[in-house]
């Protein structure tokens, strides 16, 4: 990440605005917040039809078997041998694809995000792109990829699904991994310059690359710099970040993207993985440095989503593990962070935003007891809450219903454009999957309910 050396005291020591509230008062509305969102009640599930119902708990139910998730990909790769391209098409399509994703065209995105409007949620478009080191396949795959990233920016903007709509972004699809990986080197021997950045998105040569290089990341930057264009004022962009060897990279430029089109308002946001050991540092040091060079911040705050690799690659390289070594010590890293933004927040509301990305009720929970204790507006634009399409509804659902403002992230595609995006996120989010014990419970409670009203 941009690493800035001046550690700026005043957001380590932020003051607490809080309301002047009494002691008794302020503990009963502690008291009745944390009734409110106990999620522990199965009405929040009464939007769904019964196919829903049934789609959902069977379909977690088969993810409480961690040998099912761990090697899902090679399942999926053995049903669609066997079953054909069409069969294994007709598989999925009302199972796993229905419950996570939100449909192949417009018409179908239209109808899924409607009736997620009409939940009270929000839709947070993905285009389900992946990409890793070894993948690249030229700057033709990365031109198509940018029109697929506009094409989401107009989808997001031109539908009235919601007011401030959000979209995500994986600068990999737009710049090669090697070069972002060959950035970050060269940023642990010298910290990059913002203003050079910047130049680059214009055309003007960045140093240290070579020729082949320089010309790959100018027209990367020229992707970006469309994108940026076409989404300020109208969509919100948020940049997801990826694996520890090249996030620095794609946080210079990230800030770079936020120093340009940041001026009046967060459009560009970055992402920040709590379960690293220095996110916190990192956090503060975006904070120090959009004051001092005067851009808005957005903070998409995430637990982090690629722990067994990040682990196996310290390993293997025989470095440090990056990753906290308990739960406990993450949890602590997220909270931590969560509430140094909704302090900043609270100060100056127009200049900070943040999405608390999580489906960790606790965090949640304290977000939002926090929110009323700095007197936060639940749905001031400052502050809202997201989590994964198809999971952790009743979380969404019962957030959505106390008026805060909730995304869901919602990729879209064919089923063979988003296989490969649905096996990681399974993969990824396997602690996830296979603890939703209580969201499967309450689907069952209401599905019971409604057998007896059927009688």
């Amino acid at each position: 990440h941009v690493r800035h050396t001046l550690v700026c005291y005043e957001f380590n020591h932020l003051p607490s605005r809080t309301r002047p509230l009494t002691s008794m008062a302020a503990a009963r509305r502690s008291d009745l917040l944390s009734a409110t969102l106990a999620f522990e009640d199965p009405s929040a599930f009464r939007v769904k039809s019964l196919g829903e119902l049934l789609r959902a708990l069977g379909i977690f139910r088969l993810c409480s078997f961690p040998v099912l998730v761990n090697h899902c990909g090679k399942l999926m790769s053995v049903a669609r041998t066997f079953l054909g391209k069409r069969g294994f098409s007709l598989l999925l399509r009302p199972t796993v694809y229905a419950q996570f994703v939100a449909g192949e065209n417009e018409r179908e995105i239209s109808q899924s995000m409607e009736k997620m409007s009409l939940l009270g949620l929000r839709p947070m478009l993905a285009v389900p792109i992946e990409e890793d080191l070894g993948e690249s396949t030229g700057e033709k795959r990365y031109d198509d990829n940018m029109e697929a990233m506009l094409e989401c920016v107009r989808m997001s903007h031109s539908n009235a699904w919601s007011r401030d709509p959000m979209m995500q972004l994986k600068i990999t699809a737009l710049l090669s991994p090697e070069l972002c990986v060959k950035l970050t080197t060269l940023i642990a021997k010298q910290p990059y310059d913002l203003n050079l950045v910047v130049r680059a998105m214009d055309g003007e040569v960045f140093p240290g690359l070579d020729e082949s290089e320089v010309a790959h990341f100018l027209c990367g930057l020229q992707r970006l710099n469309k994108i940026a264009e076409a989404s300020v004022n109208k969509v919100r962009v948020l940049v997801d970040a990826e694996y520890t060897y090249m996030n620095p990279a794609l946080s210079l430029v990230t800030m770079a993207m936020m120093k340009k089109f940041n001026k009046d308002g967060a459009w560009i946001w970055n992402t920040y993985q709590c379960y690293l050991k220095d996110s916190r540092s990192l956090l503060l040091d975006a904070l120090c440095l959009s004051k001092n060079e005067g851009f808005c911040l957005g903070v998409k705050l995430v637990r982090g989503a690629y722990m067994d690799k990040e682990r196996k690659l310290a390993e293997k390289e025989g470095c440090l593990d990056p990753i906290h070594q308990c739960w406990e010590d993450t949890n602590d890293s997220y909270n931590g962070s969560l509430d140094v933004m909704l302090e900043v927040i609270s100060q100056k509301p127009e200049r900070y935003r943040i999405i608390v990305a999580t489906h960790n009720e606790e965090s949640v929970r304290r977000a939002a007891k926090r929110m009323e204790e700095l007197g936060i507006d639940k749905d001031g634009g400052a502050v809202c809450f997201g989590q994964l399409l198809g999971m952790c509804d009743h979380v969404s659902l019962t957030l959505a219903k106390e008026g805060y403002a909730v995304y869901k992230s919602v990729p879209y595609g064919s089923v063979e454009d988003t296989l490969p995006y649905l096996v990681r996120r399974a993969q990824e989010n396997r602690t996830v999957l296979q603890g939703i014990r209580k969201e499967r419970d309450l689907l069952r409670k209401e599905l019971r309910r409604r057998l007896r009203l059927s009688k």
